[in-house]
């Protein structure tokens, strides 16, 4: 293909219009999915390393089990992210008749997540200037044995002012630049499973607009 990087951003339509003469191939969505996990990968250190100040003094070696699975989380759950975006907009797809594979789903899917790696870019430059910030409460060994004060000191911890400011940004991050994800996967949806535009829209608006939804009422409890 001879479009570029800018043409998945800002001219989905005739990229995936283009991308549809070429044989299928993930290698180029998965190195774009790859980079969004190692930069949330990094952020889920940064925030890991809060959790794990909060427990140090009570068990011993936690830094590192948090460390290790908050890293391994994100590498993972970025690309079961991929998957599971692709297959709730494959699924809805068959309503309308969708024709083509779920590897072209895949692919689509996966140049459609470019947005996401620029949001979360973002929020890890927002996290280094709030976390210096953050106050962090710590539990003792008496606290650990009891549930609700472990409840409560995470509550504090939630609620710090920093952090409650951090958890709100990011959240306006996300649906930011999910919403923009999403109109790039709607020109690919109708694309790769031979959709109208309007019945791709519903396929990937459906999800996208519940998911929306469930992060705004996430910032409104807090």
């Amino acid at each position: 293909m001879n479009l570029s990087i800018t043409d998945i951003l800002f001219r989905p339509d005739a990229f995936f219009g283009t991308m549809m003469n070429e044989k299928e191939s993930l290698k180029i969505p998965a190195l774009i999915v790859l980079a969004g996990s190692i930069v949330a990968a990094a952020y889920g250190y940064l925030i890991g390393g809060l959790t794990a100040k909060m427990m140090a003094s009570t068990v011993p070696g936690i830094e590192t089990i948090i460390t290790i699975s908050t890293i391994g989380g994100a590498l993972v759950g970025t690309f079961i992210f991929w998957i599971l975006w692709a297959g709730i907009i494959y699924a809805l797809s068959f309503a309308f008749k969708g024709l083509g594979s779920f590897s072209r789903m895949l692919q689509v899917v996966g140049y459609g997540y470019l947005p996401q790696i620029l949001g979360s870019v973002i929020t890890l430059i927002a996290a280094t200037q709030y976390i210096p910030k953050i106050t962090v409460p710590t539990l003792s060994s008496a606290a650990m044995q009891d549930p609700a004060m472990i409840e409560q000191t995470m509550k504090a911890f939630m609620h710090d002012p920093a952090m409650l400011e951090l958890t709100q940004i990011t959240s306006l991050i996300t649906i930011v630049f999910l919403l923009w994800s999403a109109n790039i996967w709607i020109f690919g949806a109708k694309h790769a499973r031979q959709l109208s535009p309007r019945d791709s829209a519903l396929c990937v608006g459906i999800p996208v607009v519940l998911y929306v939804l469930y992060l705004i009422y996430n910032i409104g409890v807090m």
